[in-house]
């Protein structure tokens, strides 16, 4: 009986536990629903998180360029305009993170 318990409280942590993983750049994905236009590794309207990463790789100022055209919205690159996320500068910094970290 104890095991039962044991078993069934550690599957109710890892249960409960997963969406505590997620920290505000995900979070803020969620809410602005980003994943109607970009995945984490496939093309839809907008370009896949990881496309975007390998083209900003190395770059000093990525995260800048990145998070003033999430901030600012309207044209971004040769892509249509993208739409202005309404959120404090920290969790769009998170949300670009996200992005950037994205393989």
């Amino acid at each position: 009986m104890k095991l039962t318990l044991a078993i069934a409280a550690a599957f109710a942590t890892v249960a409960l536990a997963g969406p505590a993983i997620a920290g505000p750049g995900e979070d803020l994905a969620a809410k602005e629903k980003c994943n109607k236009c970009h995945t984490d590794k496939d093309t839809k309207k907008g370009p896949a998180w990881k496309t975007i990463a390998t083209k900003y790789q190395g770059k000093a100022d990525a995260a800048d360029k990145l998070f003033k055209e999430l901030k600012n919205g309207g044209k971004v690159g040769d892509e249509e305009d993208h739409k202005k996320v309404v959120a404090s500068d920290a969790d769009i910094k998170a949300l670009v993170q996200v992005v950037l970290t994205s393989k």
